[in-house]
């Protein structure tokens, strides 16, 4: 460090860190990041890098009318209007302008229809209309390599592997941070250090729903994402919000890896209950689908058949032709020439089975799905017609939530992202963003709005700390 004295110390070099700290310095201030690990990026550098936002000018080159007015009102819907209007109407209203900034910076986001969410473009992410998931060229990594070269270039210092020890506090004002031993005062902290995935102990606390996998639970964040904003609340009496909330991904029970390293299981399958019916629309939003498996006891079986296997790519870990039969062969995954048989060893109702797959064949293959219209999503993903399930042997999979991507737990904020303390009040010189800042990340996931909510609200944090360091030198 070449001082011990910052207008604004930043807590965190992921995604909400380098933006909450290259916008205090665009605002004149004198700016130091710390950061937990020995890379820069965070969670967001293992993202997809979609950003989700409404008004922009990628919408406008498709001629795709949007606005934040609409972009709020989908995420208030989507919330049951649990959270904070104010801060929402925030959110939604800077996001487009975060976006724009982040064009201007050379951010690729090029004005097609995008089929996934590894297709540069513009897609619909789960029941917005019209698209908003705006997906770059070089993904997560290549957005957190460029928010870095600009933070290089306002000459912002980061100092990797230091994790903070405490946040210093004087006369009811945040003053500044302990790292290593040594106080660096500051007129503002702003804390991104990232979510408590990687924390058992505080996922007990928060979401305790991410553990229930046991060892099949997959965690996606980085390393770095062990909830130290958890301690900072405490120790400046902010108000934690979003206890509960967070993301999981469902997946097989063997999936250890990014679904896009794991592979994809065949198109043509179906989920069924513990009773053995359909319950989802298998292609569903990955915002929704936990919380169908929760409804129905929080595993469900995946049916395909011999067709389907052998339409899988070889070579991945999870999803290839070679790995099922290994799992077969292992007593995991279960097979059988009928479904009766398979029904008989999933302890399943075996005419509740049958109709189910019949339903299913009659419909879904011919283009309809009268049931779960996943017609639709199958359109959406870019995806033709499936074959029919009817290819003997007949392989059950148990699917559930078992990859934890994010959690929402953290520390209260307002629109300024400026924190909250347990009576409500203002906590001055502390702010908070990304998954350590609570209250933007609802009970349900909007999208893809973590990498927006990141960039958003350190944007918003930086500038109004910067904003107060002016204060203070005049």
């Amino acid at each position: 460090m070449t001082s011990d004295r910052w207008d604004v110390v930043v807590i965190g070099a992921g995604g909400a860190g380098l933006s909450a700290a290259i916008h205090a310095a665009y605002g004149g201030a004198r700016v130091i990041v710390f950061e937990s690990e020995r890379q820069i990026g965070g969670s967001t550098a293992l993202s997809g890098g979609v950003f989700y936002a409404a008004g922009t000018s990628v919408q406008a080159a498709l001629g795709l009318e949007d606005s934040p007015e609409r972009f709020y009102q989908h995420y208030m819907d989507l919330n049951q209007w649990s959270l904070q209007p104010g801060l929402i109407r925030r959110y939604c209203t800077e996001s487009a302008a975060t976006f724009e900034w982040l064009l201007s910076l050379g951010h690729e986001v090029p004005p097609h229809l995008s089929a996934n969410s590894h297709q540069p473009g513009i897609r619909r992410v789960e029941t917005e209309s019209p698209r908003r998931g705006h997906i770059p060229a070089g993904e997560g990594y290549g957005l957190a390599q460029m928010l870095d070269a600009e933070r290089r270039r306002m000459g912002v210092e980061v100092v990797l592997g230091t994790r903070i020890e405490r946040i210093l506090v004087a006369d009811g004002r945040v003053t500044g941070v302990v790292a290593d031993g040594i106080e660096v005062t500051a007129d503002s902290v702003i804390v991104a250090s990232g979510g408590m995935a990687r924390n058992p102990e505080l996922l007990e606390r928060f979401f305790p729903a991410a553990l229930r996998p046991g060892d099949e639970l997959f965690i996606v964040a980085a390393d770095g994402s062990r909830g130290d904003h958890i301690a900072f609340a405490e120790q400046t009496n902010s108000s934690i919000v979003g206890t509960g909330w967070g993301v999981l991904l469902i997946g097989a029970y063997f999936q250890q890896y990014h679904h896009w390293e794991a592979g994809f299981p065949p198109v043509a399958r179906v989920l069924v209950d513990p009773n053995g019916r359909r319950f989802m629309d298998e292609d569903a939003p990955y915002t929704a689908a936990w919380t169908l498996f929760e409804r129905i006891g929080g595993s469900a079986w995946m049916i395909f058949d011999e067709v389907g296997r052998r339409a899988l790519k070889p070579g991945y870990p999870a999803w290839s032709p070679d790995r099922i039969l290994a799992e077969v062969e292992a007593g995991r995954t279960f097979a059988a020439d009928d479904l009766a048989g398979l029904a008989a060893q999933l302890d399943l109702p075996a005419q509740a089975l049958e109709a189910t797959l019949k339903r299913w064949n009659d419909t879904v293959p011919t283009g309809t799905d009268p049931d779960f219209l996943r017609h639709e999503s199958l359109g959406n993903h870019g995806y033709g017609t499936p074959d029919p399930i009817v290819e003997p042997p007949f392989y059950a999979v148990r699917t559930l939530p078992n990859q934890l991507v994010l959690t929402h737990p953290g520390i209260e904020i307002d629109e300024w992202a400026r924190a909250v303390d347990r009576y409500g009040r203002i906590i001055p010189g502390l702010y908070a963003a990304g998954e350590a800042g609570g209250g933007v990340l609802g009970p349900h996931y909007v999208g893809a709005t973590s990498i927006g909510n990141a960039l958003t609200m350190g944007r918003q944090a930086g500038r109004h700390a910067a904003e107060v360091s002016a204060a203070v030198r005049t």
